[in-house]
């Protein structure tokens, strides 16, 4: 893969708008094959807060930006409700590249693979080398175990804040698809637990 690996085109890079067009170019595994358009993170560089999802899902893919599909309607609803204004606030995604499968003619999204994670986090670490954020907030296990680790399970930590070596600190939640994708009757619990995930991301350790 040679020059289409992320280490060399990240290193010729200084600016994130570098970054996002050098990605584009990058063959560091075999999504993009599959993909419409690489979907880099947006926001601004002196952002305070970054979000961490897991993977562009199918209108993501389309229209090459992050949170965009329902999933991303219910996650600008929970920072509205948490005081967070998302024009303040970096967003991206461990992966860059839509994984999916085609099942008649719609193509359903697929978890990408430990290897596939580990590809695209030079990627995840340039953008927080960038941005510098304070506090990063990681939605969804694949974000979490991105830069966290294998061992860490959303279920049993989101809502905590963690000292990490990327930020100030973390705070791990639900990822929005999964709580769209939940039983009905789970859903209002599930939201409010974002909610308030989201409000301790905001205030940090001055809450």
């Amino acid at each position: 893969m040679g020059e289409a690996t992320p280490e060399a085109l990240i290193a010729r890079k200084r600016s994130l708008g570098g970054l996002r067009r050098a990605a584009a170019e990058c063959r560091g595994c075999s999504l993009w094959r599959d993909a419409t358009q690489v979907v880099f993170g947006e926001g601004p560089d002196t952002a305070r807060l970054m979000l961490v999802g897991e993977v562009p899902g199918d209108l993501e893919d389309r229209q090459g930006h992050p949170f965009v599909g329902p999933a991303g309607g219910l996650l600008r609803r929970a920072l509205s409700e948490s005081g967070i204004e998302p024009a303040e606030i970096y967003m991206t995604n461990a992966v860059k590249h839509f994984k999916w499968k085609a099942r008649g003619k719609r193509r359903i999204h697929q978890t990408p693979s430990k290897l596939e994670v580990e590809a695209c986090r030079p990627w995840l670490e340039a953008e927080l080398g960038r941005v510098e954020p304070e506090g990063v907030g990681l939605l969804g296990a694949t974000a979490a175990k991105a830069l966290l680790g294998p061992s860490f399970k959303v279920s049993k930590q989101r809502g905590e804040l963690l000292e990490v070596d990327f930020a100030a600190y973390a705070v791990a939640s639900f990822h929005p698809s999964a709580i769209l994708r939940g039983p009905e009757e789970d859903r209002r619990t599930a939201f409010a637990d974002l909610v308030s995930d989201l409000e301790l991301l905001r205030v940090g350790r001055d809450g």
